[in-house]
């Protein structure tokens, strides 16, 4: 009997005749590609000479619509997935409303920025942005944040995420980018993460990535909850006042109850035990009465100091450091309203960042110019065509009258016969509207545009890694072993050892300790920086605190969730003034036991230590009661429930008998976020201490012992 012949090592095993049957038949297959050895062309067969810059009017001036590289490539890359979104798939949103602090006259004449006591409706979407519908809301990603003003001069769309910076520096690069994020295309994995060869080969080999990565690799890729994360225009804009001074402006989100994060080991677990965290969350709080709320800060430079700074004000992946220009606050954000339905309103809301009003207007970043066209692009597909404005979410509240009728999916029935302008048949109406009368119509920024029609990037733009540097000396110590683990972490599931050198390059040239301590985790020699790394720019400021979720904790426990252990037998007098307590906070508290049903006198549980584990909550206190604490000891899940949770650095309380517990879990005695005692008040007093300050940093040594 012949031996079966051994397939190749990752192959499938083939007989010569199938093997040779192979190759005739994709002989005769020419529509199967394969790239080796071949030149770079449009759809059309067109060598293209420079797949890296858009056609623009001078080196910063903006992108030109004849450039049909750019066009068809985006045109291409709009249309590739239905119905889902190609990125930023998996979403969850809220009605809600904005108000003003007070009138913004001076910087613009957006009409929904002068009245304080005005409310101007609005609608959030949040998502992630590798994963299909179907992925999990921890994952390890970028955070979509946009935001639909529906105002009286019309919708206007802030289409941002939770960074204040991108990937790329030109829009032409857009699809190359989601390309490599997305799962690998011979197997549709990983499904939600960015920890694979693809991804990491491209920003390894696109040094202008180098800031967003390390921002995807910090604790702000892995928010808390969608209430408790930051959000950014990402692109500078403009402000435009009545007397028509125009002034460049950052857009910025702040929560109010503020920033936090997950640690990576809670992300993991929470995937699998509710891939659903985030959404559930926010839909809850809204449930609850505890409306998210977030203020809107604006950064403002004055256009004759638009080339101040040490960096491009155009270039998408720099931030204005809040040290060169302070934050103002202008107004808050409220969500206060749940939709009725996911698809009509979640599913099919269509942001556009080209959706503005009178009083703001673009600037010419390349990235932003080619958004421009590619979000009203891919809207047409994924929504069935041009109508997508009359699908109720996004309908504005202002009147709309002009000759684009028909086409698929019409929901305006068009009494006039005029479908054009000018027109004489219908009284000339609808009508332009000067810019100068009261609500006035839209006109754009009138600025100087002169240079060669030219594909080049700006030299302003060749700094790639100094504001990389700022971002690692803002974190504290904590956060930068969370950098370092992730960077570890995802390198470690990149098979080619190449790759992998590659990145530690890039980051020797944002840190040599942070490229050290990562090199030693994948077992490779430390790279050294690049000797002309600090010649191509430097940051004039060298920290920014604003920057690190840590050092800005926000000292509260509103809204937070603390789980109340207790088995049959607890005190119900402890159970009641913990919930009290906390309650008094705006914290929530949930008791959980070991099965449905009542663990005390007049006191139901609300789930079971198996169905709510520890990482779906912000604390941990375990009730009194010697009975129910007999139970809980004895239990191998209640042990791993408090030493997850300490694992986690979270705080720990234990009243009279619960005690016993944490010594059956064999928890390190006396640290700190850890409260004992017989006097409930004096255990809860300290409990909330702890719990206000989010984690309990210094136990992060001793955490990782842990085994849970």
């Amino acid at each position: 009997m012949a031996m079966e012949k051994q397939p190749p090592e990752g192959g499938v095993a083939r007989t010569p005749s199938q093997s040779n049957t192979n190759k005739k038949v994709e002989s005769l297959e020419t529509f199967r590609s394969d790239a080796t050895n071949q030149a770079l062309t449009t759809n059309q067969g067109v060598k293209i000479a420079d797949n890296q810059n858009t056609l623009r009017a001078g080196e910063r001036g903006p992108s030109l619509l004849e450039d049909f590289i750019m066009r068809e490539k985006i045109t291409h890359f709009d249309h590739e997935r239905i119905p889902e979104r190609i990125v930023h798939a998996r979403g969850s949103a809220a009605h809600g409303v904005f108000k003003v602090y007070e009138s913004q006259a001076e910087l613009t004449k957006a009409a929904f920025l002068q009245d304080p006591s005005k409310e101007t409706p609005v609608y959030v979407r949040f998502s992630t942005v590798q994963g299909s519908r179907g992925s999990a809301d921890t994952v390890r990603d970028v955070r979509g944040f946009a935001v639909k003003f529906y105002t009286e001069e019309g919708n206007f769309d802030l289409v941002g995420n939770n960074m204040p910076v991108f990937f790329i520096q030109d829009a032409i690069k857009f699809p190359d980018f989601v390309h490599a994020v997305k799962p690998e295309p011979h197997n549709e994995m990983p499904q939600g993460a960015s920890a694979h060869d693809t991804f990491w080969d491209f920003v390894s080999l696109v040094p202008e990535s180098a800031h967003m990565v390390l921002w995807t690799m910090s604790d702000r890729a892995i928010p808390r909850s969608l209430r408790t994360m930051e959000g950014f225009g990402i692109h500078t804009f403009r402000f435009i006042n009545a007397q028509g001074k125009g002034r460049f402006v950052k857009f910025h989100w702040r929560p109010t109850i503020g920033s936090a994060s997950l640690l990576w080991d809670e992300a993991q677990k929470l995937a699998g035990k509710d891939s659903d965290f985030h959404r559930r969350d926010l839909w809850e709080a809204i449930d609850n009465g505890d409306y998210p709320e977030w203020e809107l800060g604006v950064q403002i430079v004055e256009e004759e100091d638009e080339h101040k700074f040490d960096f491009d004000l155009l270039d998408p992946t720099k931030i204005i450091p809040e040290e060169l220009v302070p934050l103002k606050m202008i107004g808050k954000l409220t969500l206060n309203r749940n939709p009725d339905n996911f698809f009509a309103e979640t599913e099919q809301v269509a942001f556009c960042p080209g959706h503005i009003v009178p009083g703001i207007d673009f600037t010419n970043d390349p990235l932003l110019q080619g958004r421009l066209f590619s979000y009203t692009d891919t809207q047409i597909s994924r929504l069935g065509g041009p109508n997508f404005h009359e699908i109720p979410i996004n309908r504005p509240l202002a009147p709309l009258a002009n000759g684009q009728r028909d086409a698929m999916h019409r929901q305006t029935i068009d009494k006039g016969q005029a479908s054009y302008e000018p027109n004489s048949i219908d009284g000339g109406w609808p009508k332009e509207t000067p810019p100068a009368a009261s609500g006035g119509g839209f006109e754009s920024y009138t600025e100087r545009v002169e240079g060669s029609k030219i594909r080049v990037r700006s030299p302003s733009f060749k700094d790639h890694y100094s504001q990389a540097t700022l971002f690692w000396n803002s974190m504290t110590d904590p956060e930068k072993d969370h950098i370092v683990g992730a960077y570890s972490f995802e390198l470690s599931k990149v098979e080619r050892k190449h790759i992998r050198e590659r990145q530690l390059g890039i980051l020797a040239n944002i840190d040599e300790t942070l490229a050290a301590r990562v090199a030693e985790n994948l077992g490779l020699p430390a790279p050294k920086k690049n000797a002309d790394a600090d010649e191509l720019g430097k940051s004039s400021v060298t920290e920014s605190p604003a920057l690190s979720i840590v050092a800005k904790t926000k000292p509260s426990i509103k809204t937070r969730k603390v789980a109340i252990l207790a088995a049959p037998g607890a005190d119900a007098a402890s159970i009641k003034a913990v919930q009290d307590a906390l309650k008094a906070e705006g914290a929530h508290a949930k008791v959980i036991s070991p099965t449905l049903g009542s663990p005390a006198q007049g006191i139901e549980a609300d789930a079971t230590i198996l169905g709510m584990p520890s990482i779906m909550f912000d604390g941990v206190i375990v009730a009194g009661g010697k009975d129910s604490a007999k139970t809980l000891s004895e239990s191998g899940d209640a042990r791993h429930f408090v030493l997850e949770a300490f694992k986690h650095l979270k705080a720990i309380g234990a009243i009279g008998d619960g005690e016993d517990l944490l010594a059956a879990a064999h928890l390190p005695g006396g640290e700190e976020g850890v409260a004992v005692g017989s006097d409930a008040n004096a255990v809860l007093k300290s409990f909330i201490e702890a719990m206000s300050k989010h984690r309990v940093w210094s136990r992060a040594q001793k955490a990782e012992s842990v085994p849970a």
